[in-house]
């Protein structure tokens, strides 16, 4: 059940390669599944969260959408695609997501910044140049934004990807071929370890959404760690009410067999109630 994440650069022909790749390969692949999930999720338009991820959001935009919230959505709904598995991952910080499990193949797609405007004067139909280049660019500042915000690491560090192609030399075909080569190497094939795992940050990403969702919940933020549906809860809440309703929320997901609470109270809120009963 192979997954594959693809990076998301604009001109670099990757979603030309994650197509090919998925006809080759018999394999899903991911087209507007994320976008409509996020935007459900947070009861917006698809358009706002697509200005968002391109750098075209206006200032009231950016400042009123809660940012956690996207990236929490569009965490649950990768792990999601991913764990069913043969799967084409393109963009949306999947590469990163995924790269702790052993048999995800992590890709990066990259091209010449002058090709990369060529072709995006071929695909608006337009000779304005300074104008393409001047597109890429705000689209290239938002991912790299985006990806130091959410995971703290340096957008195109090769460091990220199991591999990484440059459509400057090499042909779409030429792509899909080098990606299924690596696809089907022992380093990548899927284990019952590796699947665990990947089912494992499922559920997680399932219960940090459904606390995010939830009224009493929704500005806690505590670690969860799931193992084989039994999921604990750790770190600091409030009141005990709060710590009392993160437990409920998580223990009605979907998949969690169990919910070990080692949640804690504040400080400052035991020793108030201290005082008061004294």
């Amino acid at each position: 059940m192979p997954v594959i994440a693809l990076t998301q650069e604009m001109g670099s022909l990757a979603k030309d390669v994650s197509l090919k790749l998925a006809e080759t390969l018999g394999l899903a692949v991911m087209r507007h599944e994320v976008i409509e999930h996020v935007a459900d999720r947070m009861q917006v338009s698809t358009s706002l969260i697509g200005r968002l991820r391109g750098g075209k959001a206006g200032l009231v935009e950016r400042l009123t959408t809660d940012s956690r919230s996207v990236a929490l959505y569009t965490a649950e709904e990768l792990f999601a695609l991913a764990d069913r598995g043969n799967v084409v991952l393109r963009g949306w910080g999947a590469t990163c997501l995924l790269r702790p499990v052993p048999h995800v193949v992590c890709v990066r797609i990259t091209r010449s910044l002058k090709k990369r405007v060529e072709w995006l004067m071929g695909d608006l139909e337009t000779d304005d140049a300074e104008f393409a280049e001047a597109e890429i660019r705000r689209s290239d500042q938002a991912h790299a934004a985006r990806m130091h915000s959410q995971f703290g690491v340096t957008w195109g560090d090769p460091v990220l990807y199991d591999l990484v192609l440059n459509t400057d030399r090499l042909s779409v075909e030429s792509c899909v071929e080098q990606i299924r080569l690596m696809v089907n190497r022992p380093e990548f094939a899927e284990t019952p370890a590796s699947r665990a795992l990947l089912a494992n940050m499922a559920l997680e990403a399932r219960v940090r959404a459904a606390l995010k969702e939830h009224e009493a919940t929704r500005d806690i933020n505590v670690t969860i760690t799931a193992n084989q549906g039994e999921v604990m809860l750790r770190g600091i809440v409030l009141n005990s009410d709060e710590r009392a309703q993160a437990e409920a929320v998580a223990a009605e997901v979907s998949g969690v067999s169990g919910v070990h609470n080692q949640l804690r109270l504040m400080a400052s809120t035991r020793r108030f109630a201290s005082a008061k009963q004294t």
